[in-house]
């Protein structure tokens, strides 16, 4: 099997594409991907296939082209930007005589360097294995001939086997460690909402700011670089509101063009924030001239995660790169629906606070409650909530409370304390002026 030096190593980029030539910005983005990962690029070739080889995605006269310019470079790796079959993978690396890797590896790789955390750790090694669990026999070719036929079998099929058996027992080890991480992920979010604390996830294109903006609205110290992939490891911090309510900042993986099935099925755990969470700010690079290709992607990684239906604001960054004031654009309703701001600088922070304020301010229910006279402790919990208005005695020892609280607040009351729906009179319900919170 090929080694990887440390030194980092001279690659070529195939720029391979089942949709035809790549444009300019998915070579840009890809040529920045290798540059992250470590790679020094020495060379590329395009070649657009409509229809892939099955045994090389590239036709021979391309291969024999690429294989030219290989001895030509000195070059150690060629990545290619297409997904390639483990076949091909193989096929190629014997044409051209050194490591080859698709697209979807030069990501793994890129998250095995920037993962810090302890679940990033786990959540990337299980990517990595389930991605490596279908090219095991690369690593075995100098043994092929023991491998079929009558008194032919012997150390490959073996070592082979062994190898398979060896990363599936990983793999299920990785399995349970991240489904106790999710257990408690799962049990941290419930916690959060018997709180009744709001949570915002902050989902975007890698390298559109996220850590930035995170780090301006938390006061947090996430790590920060001007590169693909910068950051992770999943952080969760605490955000004052200008109305005085708090809610909890997630900040997500970013996401990229073609994300490979094994990171989306790894994260799971971490991605599920985007899920569940009440609102999602999506980050856009004002700046990027592809912005409205990169926030199709995004929202389309959105819909794999089941996250699409989360109400949403756009938050507009880098627009210091622009020269533009900050600014917030509101739908027919009124409410907030894009933000432009700059994190870096903090010019229209202060909007975005606004803005989630507004959009987290939930339906209203006013109405009466009648509570028996055993039950003292729903009532107390009532006057914490600060939902009760007035208060009137019964004859029977009970009370008549009239009350005003978020409708989700009360539907949570009542299931947590076991009432009675019938319990409670609602008289109207309303959202406060200023507010709309769409699904």
């Amino acid at each position: 099997m090929f080694e990887r030096p440390k030194s980092g190593e001279r690659a070529i980029l195939l720029h391979a594409s089942r949709r035809g030539a790549p444009d300019l910005a998915e070579r840009e983005e890809f040529a920045e991907l290798a540059r992250s990962a470590g790679a020094s690029l020495v060379g590329a070739l395009v070649s657009p296939r409509k229809k892939p080889d099955p045994r090389l995605f590239i036709g021979k006269g391309k291969a024999a082209e690429l294989a030219r310019l290989v001895a030509a470079t000195n070059a150690e790796l060629v990545i290619c930007g297409a997904p390639l079959s483990p076949s091909q993978e193989r096929n190629l690396e014997r044409e051209l005589k050194c490591r080859v890797l698709d697209r979807g590896g030069l990501i793994l790789d890129i998250f095995a360097q920037r993962a810090r955390s302890f679940e990033g750790k786990l959540q990337v090694e299980l990517a990595q294995l389930e991605h490596l669990s279908t090219r095991l026999v690369r690593g075995w070719t100098h043994l092929e001939r023991q491998k079929g036929g009558i008194g032919l079998r012997g150390p490959g099929e073996t070592q082979l086997e062994t190898d398979r058996r060896l990363l599936a027992d990983r793999i299920r080890q990785l399995n349970m460690r991240l489904e106790q991480v999710d257990n408690r992920r799962s049990m941290n979010r419930r916690n959060r909402v018997n709180a009744e604390i709001p949570t915002v996830a902050l989902v975007g294109y890698t390298n559109a700011g996220k850590s930035t903006l995170f780090n301006a609205l938390t006061d947090a110290d996430v790590y920060v670089q001007d590169q693909l992939f910068a950051t992770l490891d999943p952080t969760v911090r605490r955000v004052d509101l200008p109305d005085g309510a708090s809610v909890i900042l997630a900040d997500t993986v970013g996401f990229v063009r073609d994300l490979p099935h094994e990171l989306v099925a790894a994260f799971r755990s971490t991605l599920q924030e985007a899920r569940e969470a009440d609102l999602i700010l999506h980050l856009i690079d004002a700046s990027d001239p592809q912005r409205w290709q990169r926030v199709r992607q995004v929202n389309a990684v959105l819909k794999q995660l089941g996250a699409d239906q989360v109400p949403q604001v756009r938050v507009y960054n880098k627009i210091d790169k622009l020269s533009r004031k900050p600014r917030v654009n509101t739908n027919r309703a009124g409410a907030g629906r894009a933000v432009w701001l700059s994190a870096i600088s903090g010019a229209g922070i202060p909007l975005l606070k606004e803005t989630i304020a507004n959009r987290l301010r939930r339906e209203m229910v006013h109405g009466m409650m009648r509570l028996r006279p055993d039950q003292g402790r729903q009532r107390a919990r009532l006057f914490e909530l600060s939902a009760v208005e007035q208060e009137t005695g019964l004859e029977d020892g009970g009370w008549l409370l009239e009350l005003t609280m978020p409708e989700r607040d009360l539907q949570r009351f009542l299931k947590r304390e076991s009432l009675a729906a019938e319990q409670f009179e609602p008289a109207r319900r309303f959202r406060p002026q200023g507010s709309v919170l769409q699904r």
